[in-house]
């Protein structure tokens, strides 16, 4: 059982706005240092796209597909995003909204890809 921390190295109860500007930033880093990552095909497609990193409850990437057939592409290409994104945590999660109006979002941890 891990030991309890004292009150000054708790997180804070209320964020504050640093805690939102240090948050946003980290996003921002990792979401250039995650496209830099990827080949050129997998930028060419993820630029087709409208897509985010977010860490507010654990690193997640979130997809969102203009038309099914770039929906098609990018779960096609789930496997290489997830070895990608697997880098920078294992603990990682991808959400793939399809277009409005054609279903749900596909989710993904990076940890289950071997059984996609």
């Amino acid at each position: 059982m891990p030991l309890p921390l004292p009150p000054e190295d708790q997180p804070p109860t209320t964020p504050t706005d640093v805690d939102a500007t240090l948050r946003r930033h980290l996003e921002l880093s990792t979401g250039k240092y995650f496209f830099e990552a990827c080949d050129g095909t997998t930028q060419a497609l993820l630029m087709t796209c409208g897509w985010t990193i977010s860490v507010a409850e654990g690193l997640m990437l979130v997809i969102h597909c203009p038309d099914a057939n770039t929906n098609w592409r990018v779960l096609n290409q789930i496997q290489a995003i997830a070895d990608i994104l697997a880098q920078f945590s294992p603990h990682a999660k991808i959400r793939v909204y399809p277009p409005l109006g054609q279903g749900g979002p596909f989710d993904l941890r990076v940890n289950e890809r071997s059984e996609v």
